[in-house]
């Protein structure tokens, strides 16, 4: 609804501009606190043809012409800026479309495959908080790509060929392995040993180079040692992953290029060009030119290929399978992931839309799989549902203990897929569980509730016999209904914005805001007693908060709750 109004705009605005006399390719449309769209084209304007702002908004605004039956019904000038508001047609026609498309309002007609990469962490331990944001962010953006018409495939590129998966199955000859643990845990603790001794032990540093070099010349032996530690820790990370509503369609192993030949047919294209170099034995790119000073190495003196070479095959390979590639990757990804970026470039290939994020902490510090000084996300998961537990607890003490845990797991997983995922990817933030699960605060426990009240109003009112199928959605003119409307209407524009900027945090903004519109409708509009004229509509515009609500939740990967 709101794409079709901001269309009509754009039309009714181009047309306007053209009859004025003016040029202008982008009619600089916003969102305004004063409007329901406003444009600032005069003052693009205004520079070109040496007129004041002001002067040129009065000439367009003067050459606007309102189509009958437009989502628009009015326009109106303000100082320098164009503001337009939708027609009571809007809307009417909101409500009744949020009615019959229900759990499919908000999807958009985009087209195309994507692959998006999330996760991938080393298969050497436990998922942490750092990798629990990279996994959130993708999670979320495959949702809301999907919503927008996508045909999305997520993939979890598992790094078998690297240094760290070599410690580990070292690790794994050398010290027991704890079968009463679960297996990612026990995974890191045969790692961290390795690592321990292999400081301490210079000896041990080649007898972990052999196995990988024996891995990558494709040794059945090694093969069986490396997927069996990999399938173990893998096991423990999917099952983090799911317990937080994530899961991935493909896990592409990084080996299958090196086997397969990708890795040495790309080698050998690299050193034809004329930027390929030999530096002490090791062969490596000179990307000068194209702003990164260091060079790329691309095959060590030993002959064996690094993570880079690698992952320059794996995306010729997805490249060939969709429209749209698209990683998610921690700050420290920044300089290799601009060499890839540029690397591709230089030979040809379709590079990816990447999303860097910084950084989340904790409270208690940072973390390190290598050291072993780590909060794993199953340790976090298990703090926030208990402190979720005891909000709850609190705050329903009536309720039985069965209720009580229901409601602490889906908040905690709420709370902590929310609090991660609102915070835009490029900001750092600290993550505060006790905050998160505070239903207080507007996070997802605040969404959560606004949700449940919601069915809790339609279950009551079906209970007492009140019919609302049929309603005059017109006598909703009170303040607080318009508002819920407009900001329910907003819902596939704010699909359009995160899908094309790949800003997920717009959803969770949007979903607050949403729920906090809801609130406000209900604390000063009166529903189940009403009048009937006005019972039925408020019912039906009760109905479509619900409906929204859970689909933005949805998208957001959290539970939407009958009750709680």
């Amino acid at each position: 609804m709101y794409l079709k109004f901001k269309d009509e705009v754009l039309s009714v605005l181009s047309n306007a501009v053209a009859k004025a006399g003016f040029e202008a390719e982008d009619m600089a449309l916003n969102e305004s606190p004063h409007a329901d769209i406003s444009s600032s084209v005069a003052f693009k304007l205004a520079p070109k043809y040496k007129r004041s702002p002001k002067e040129i908004s009065e000439i367009i605004y003067a050459n606007i012409k309102i189509p009958p039956d437009s989502f628009i019904d009015r326009a109106v000038t303000a100082g320098p800026y164009i503001n337009f508001f939708v027609s009571r047609s809007f809307l009417n026609e909101t409500v009744l479309r949020i009615l019959l498309e229900r759990e499919n309002f908000g999807n958009l007609d985009n087209r195309g495959k994507v692959i998006l990469e999330h996760t991938s962490a080393n298969p050497d331990g436990p998922l942490h908080i750092g990798h629990i944001r990279n996994s959130v962010i993708g999670d979320t953006l495959a949702r809301v790509l999907t919503r927008a018409g996508y045909d999305v495939e997520t993939q979890y590129y598992i790094n078998d060929m690297g240094r760290q998966i070599a410690v580990v199955v070292w690790g794994l000859e050398n010290f027991k392995f704890d079968v009463s643990k679960k297996k990612d845990h026990a995974i890191a603790e045969v790692y961290i040993n390795a690592n321990k001794n292999l400081v301490d032990e210079k000896e041990h540093s080649p007898e972990v180079d052999a196995i990988m070099k024996k891995y990558e010349a494709g040794d059945p032996e090694t093969n069986k040692k490396f997927k069996d530690a990999i399938d173990t820790a893998m096991e423990g990370i999917k099952e983090s992953l799911r317990r937080i509503n994530i899961h991935h369609d493909k896990f592409t192993w990084e080996s299958q290029f090196v086997r397969g030949g990708d890795v040495n047919k790309m080698m050998e294209r690299i050193k034809k060009l004329d930027r390929a170099m030999i530096k002490d034995g090791a062969l490596m790119v000179d990307l000068n030119d194209m702003g990164i000073q260091k060079s790329l190495v691309i095959q060590r003196s030993d002959g064996t290929s690094l993570y880079t070479t690698r992952d320059l095959s794996y995306h010729e390979w997805k490249a060939k399978q969709c429209d749209r590639m698209i990683d998610i990757l921690g700050a420290d990804h920044k300089l290799i992931s601009s060499q890839l970026k540029a690397m591709l470039r230089i030979l040809g290939l379709k590079e990816p839309e990447i999303v860097i994020f910084e950084f989340v902490s904790l409270p208690e510090g940072s973390m390190s799989t290598r050291r072993g000084v780590f909060i794993s996300a199953d340790e976090l998961l298990d703090e926030v549902e208990k402190a979720a537990y005891e909000v709850v607890d609190k705050k329903l003490p009536e309720k039985d203990e069965e209720f009580k845990k229901k409601v602490a797991a889906f908040v905690s997983i709420g709370a902590v897929r929310y609090d991660i995922i609102r915070i835009s990817p490029e900001k750092a933030t600290t993550f505060d569980w006790k905050e998160a699960v505070d239903f207080e605060k507007q996070g997802a426990p605040f969404i959560q509730y606004s949700h449940a009240r919601a069915c809790s109003i339609i279950r009551k009112a079906q209970e007492d016999g009140i019919a609302f199928e049929v309603f005059d959605p017109n006598v909703l003119l009170e303040e607080q209904e318009i508002a819920l409307v407009k900001k329910l209407a907003w819902f596939e524009n704010t699909i359009d914005v995160a899908s094309r900027d790949l800003k997920p945090n717009v959803l969770a903004i949007y979903a607050r805001e949403l729920a906090d519109a809801f609130n406000q409708f209900y604390r000063y509009v009166p529903v189940l007693d009403a009048e009937p004229e006005f019972r039925a509509a408020r019912l039906a515009l009760v109905d479509c908060s619900r409906i929204v609500l859970a689909n933005a939740l949805d998208t957001l990967g959290i539970t939407a709750p009958e009750s709680m």
